[in-house]
């Protein structure tokens, strides 16, 4: 567990803001089920490639994806699966909302 001081609560939100935008939110989404690359995610979210690059670049900085270049061609995963809980317990909130 991170220390209790503004700079790890400053790395938090980063981690946060990082997904919050829908966009994002679909692309964590759609990395659950494995790997993808640009062009099927560009397709997933309906934005043109240079988008969703974006999207996948502050995803990337903010440590939740990372990505493999294979050819021409560049592929994306979640570097650590549990950011999906955070889906789990939002939901949680949706639901207790009512």
């Amino acid at each position: 567990m991170l220390p209790k001081t503004p700079e790890s609560y400053q790395e938090r939100a980063k981690v946060m803001k990082a997904m919050a935008h829908p966009s994002r939110l679909m692309i964590v989404d759609a990395l659950e089920q494995g790997e993808h690359c640009v062009c099927e995610l560009t397709e997933l979210v309906g934005y043109d490639i240079s988008t969703v690059s974006k999207h996948l670049s502050v995803l990337r900085a903010a440590g939740i994806v990372e990505d493999q270049r294979r050819g021409k061609l560049v592929y994306y995963r979640l570097k650590v699966p549990c950011v999906l809980n955070f889906f789990h317990c939002v939901e949680s909130v949706l639901r207790a909302r009512g």
